[in-house]
């Protein structure tokens, strides 16, 4: 009787530890890393960029165009970019934005204009 007691102590100590030692994480932030993009967001050197193509659809917070290479890429934004009340689906258009963008992944950045091009 005396065993089993004991085997049950140590291993509900055993399982104590377990929990204590896997629960304490420490984080550690990277200051520079940190530092750096806080110092380019206050300059504004998001490099601006551009990308010309066909608008294939315009909603209320996004806009589709397909680049020549028939390549669609998605743009969203809070604000309608400047321009954008000026094109409708069909036209060619010069997308001015900063961030990045991808075919597969959603947009990241700032649509800044879109003005339709002949």
């Amino acid at each position: 009787m005396k065993k089993k007691i004991i085997a049950i102590g140590i291993g509900m100590m055993l399982c104590a530890g377990l929990f204590t030692g896997c629960g304490k994480t420490e984080v550690k932030q990277d200051t520079v890393a940190a530092s750096s993009s806080e110092e380019g967001k206050q300059e504004g050197t998001a490099e601006e960029k551009e990308l010309t193509g066909t608008i294939d659809e315009i909603k209320d917070f996004m806009f589709v165009v397909t680049d020549a290479n028939n390549t669609p890429y998605s743009f969203t934004f809070e604000e309608k970019p400047e321009g954008l009340e000026n094109v409708s689906s069909g036209d060619t258009v010069t997308v001015t934005y900063t961030g990045t963008i991808s075919e597969v992944d959603p947009f990241e950045g700032e649509v800044i204009s879109v003005e339709k091009t002949k």
